[in-house]
């Protein structure tokens, strides 16, 4: 998808149409910039030749290639003479997004004073800043940052590339990929980037900078990278092709370092499966990597994953069958019931009785449809404790012919690598059912409220309901991205897990709606009211919330970030398909410090601080006429009439602060700069923590200047939307009973 403004046709296209013919001197002038000669391309342009002539092949024009050659001299000259400078090759590509790839700052300034968008893309998704990533162009990178490059654009490219997952990388997957540690140490640190986004096959740049296995580069830096990753978030578990996790994939590739790093990390799961059935354990005593093989049981790795023994033997490897019988791995792949301890604290004794109970397996599965072993009611079938591939999980059970069943799998297949989503392990079909294997949790969020808790509350910010809602945003924001709506969000179907982290379930009514939006809105109509539920600690019933109205339902938000992000849930106008990617980014989301530091950002730009009254920036600001009546109304009057007499006793020759946003603005801006200082030592006692005095003075300010600012270049004040959380540790008791 293009975003550039310009309407200029593409070489070889159809848009192309009205180009004059090509003559001799246009391909002699193609040929005088390949090879550099300045004078001659001087000539030849003063001769008539037609500077936007493009070659057959992938239709680059002497821009093009002045600017792959580097020659800033060349492109001058062609701009001079009319070379076009937004014209795109056959692929998409723009002279601005080649000199992204040669990482020339020279050139980047040339044609973004050109008019070149700073986010314009080629047909596959790529821009000038994702292809600085690419090539490891440090200067580049950096220059087209501070002119406002989107650091977490993500790749968007045609339909049918869609439709088989490609694109949606970033700059950061894109530098991991290959093998740029300093630019990815870069995006990362200084420039905020996202450290575990995933592209549409719900890879991050963790797994994806262990696909290429040709770059010399990656293969040098890889450990590099991914201790960086590792330590800005990127989830060390996720998932690749076949079903790889980076520690499988670290072993496939024999990298013994890497394997160490991955395994001193906290959180690693040794024994994950790929889409064969094989665990890291396994594929190392397979390619006879003893020293993978002695890492990988040191860390627990379960040695009944297989005959590991056999396989050994039948390499006669003699050392590493010794090493294996010495972490008592033997040839009975079933362990017997005194050993397999669940992780689970909620189902622990019942699922230890399930395991030693005689059933016959189904597949990979074994399962007791026993009233004793249920865990829920459904429509069709219910839910069930089973233990599918030695691995205790939740079974929903289905007629094998159910289009809810159909709908369950299918809509876990495409989206269950997420964190805030179900994990789907797999199915088995057996007399006429169905069964689908997923992540076992431990309560629903309905039942978690209900459990007498303490909420941690800091500075009287609601960390609790920050934290769920940012995981059940960010897991149906997944499904959308899939192309698919829920429809049936509600308590009973957002669970609980053994961390405390917060995952979507029952996709059994899923609508897979890839281009129609129409679906979307009963999904974001019940996140508004789940907003609702939870901030309200689950006292208010989630039923009771469906039967009011929208008008009804904001009268009882208890603040306006909250009314405001119920409100655009309500009411997403035109933007249905990406109005949670956008939400991420609300202020709801922002923590108080994040708040009073945005208001101190926008405080400092010199317009505000000078007055300029003229300035588009305070112009935006200027509340209408008619706009109702709001807290920071006449704001010099509700600050402490101390405070307010010391920060006006600055102004001596001028008069002190105005009743308008921009010096409200200023005052916090000053206040952030010097109360710290020893001589206002009275002032802090008398605030006490700003960004609370601030929130609390004037409730509504922050969602004001959101609002008034969003659509702007003044954005780049607000936060980077933040990363997913789990349910504070203080949120509640230690094993929360269903």
């Amino acid at each position: 998808m293009e975003t550039t403004d310009h309407s200029t046709p593409q070489c070889g296209s159809a848009s192309a149409g009205g180009q004059k013919t090509v003559g001799k001197d246009d391909y002699l002038l193609i040929e005088a910039v390949n090879k550099g000669d300045a004078d001659r391309v001087q000539q030849l342009l003063e001769q008539g030749a037609d500077a936007n002539v493009c070659e057959e092949s992938g239709g680059w024009t002497p821009l093009h290639n002045a600017v792959q050659s580097g020659r800033v001299d060349i492109v001058n000259l062609l701009l001079r003479y009319g070379a076009d400078p937004h014209r795109r090759k056959k692929n998409g590509a723009t002279p601005f997004i080649i000199a992204g790839i040669c990482g020339d700052v020279s050139l980047l300034q040339i044609f973004l004073s050109r008019g070149a968008n700073i986010n314009e893309r080629d047909m596959h998704g790529f821009t000038a800043f994702m292809e600085a990533a690419e090539y490891g162009n440090v200067e580049a990178l950096k220059f087209l940052f501070a002119e406002g490059a989107d650091v977490n654009l993500r790749r968007e490219t045609t339909e049918d590339r869609r439709r088989l997952k490609q694109g949606g990388a970033t700059a950061l997957m894109s530098a991991a990929e290959n093998g740029h540690p300093e630019v990815v140490r870069i995006l990362l640190d200084e420039m905020k980037a996202e450290a575990d986004a995933r592209d549409n096959m719900g890879r991050n740049a963790l797994i994806r900078s262990l696909l290429n296995r040709d770059c010399e580069n990656v293969e040098i830096h890889v450990e590099e990278i991914t201790s960086v990753l590792i330590q800005y978030g990127a989830d060390i578990n996720v998932r690749g092709e076949g079903e790889k996790t980076p520690l499988i994939s670290a072993v496939e590739r024999k990298h013994t370092g890497l394997v160490q790093m991955l395994l001193s990390q906290e959180g690693i799961k040794v024994n994950d499966r790929d889409s064969e059935g094989k665990t890291a354990l396994q594929i190392a005593v397979e390619l006879k990597l003893k020293e993978i093989v002695r890492l990988l049981l040191e860390k627990g790795a379960d040695t009944k994953c297989g005959d590991l023994v056999w396989i050994a033997k039948r390499n006669y490897d003699h050392g590493l069958v010794k090493l294996l019988l010495s972490y008592e791995a033997n040839h009975d792949t079933n362990p017997p019931a005194k050993d397999w301890l669940p992780h689970s604290a909620r189902w622990g004794e019942d699922l230890k009785r399930l395991h030693s109970v005689s059933r016959p397996m189904i597949g990979k599965l074994k399962i007791f449809m026993n009233d004793a072993y249920k865990i829920a009611s459904t429509s069709e079938g219910g839910i069930y404790l089973g233990i599918y591939d030695n691995r205790e999980v939740a079974v929903k059970v289905f007629c094998e012919n159910s289009s809810r069943g159909r709908k369950e799998v299918a809509c876990l297949r495409d989206c269950g690598d997420h964190s805030n989503l179900l994990t789907f392990y797999g199915s088995e079909e057996h007399k006429g059912n169905l069964y689908v294997c997923v992540s076992l949790c431990e309560s629903t969020l309905e039942k978690f409220l209900n459990v007498p808790r303490e909420e941690p509350m800091e500075k009287g910010e609601d960390k609790f309901a920050l934290s769920v809602l940012l995981s059940i945003f960010k897991g149906v924001q997944k499904l959308h991205m899939h192309g698919y709506s829920h429809q049936n969000l509600q308590p009973p179907n957002i669970l609980i897990d053994s961390e405390k982290a917060v995952r979507l379930a029952d996709f059994d009514e899923s609508i897979q709606w890839m281009r129609e939006s129409q679906t979307v809105q009963r999904d974001l109509e019940d996140l508004g009211r789940l907003v609702l539920y939870v901030v309200n600690k689950g006292e208010i019933p989630f039923e009771t919330l469906k039967g009011q109205n929208d008008e009804e339902l904001l009268t009882i938000a208890p603040n306006e970030e909250t009314k405001d992000l119920v409100h655009c849930l309500f009411s997403p106008g035109e933007n249905v398909k990406n109005c949670l990617m956008d939400l991420l980014g609300h202020p709801f989301f922002w923590t108080w410090e994040n708040r009073y530091r945005t208001l101190r950002d926008v405080g400092n730009e010199s317009d505000i601080k000078v007055r300029n009254n003229k300035s588009k920036l305070l112009k935006l600001l200027q509340p209408q006429t008619h706009a109702p009546s709001r807290s920071f109304d006449r704001w010099t009057s509700k600050i402490d009439k101390r405070v307010m007499s010391d920060m006006n006793g600055f102004y001596k020759s001028r008069k002190g602060y105005r009743d308008t946003v921009g010096d409200l603005l200023k005052f916090i801006r000053n206040i952030g700069e010097h109360i710290n200082e020893e001589k206002n030592r009275q002032m802090k006692e008398i605030l006490g923590d700003p960004s609370r005095y601030f929130q609390e003075t004037f409730p509504d300010l922050v969602i004001y200047i959101y609002k008034k600012l969003k659509e702007t270049e003044f954005r780049k004040h607000f936060p980077q939307p933040p990363p997913s959380l789990s349910v504070p540790e203080a949120a509640g008791p230690g094993g929360v009973q269903s």
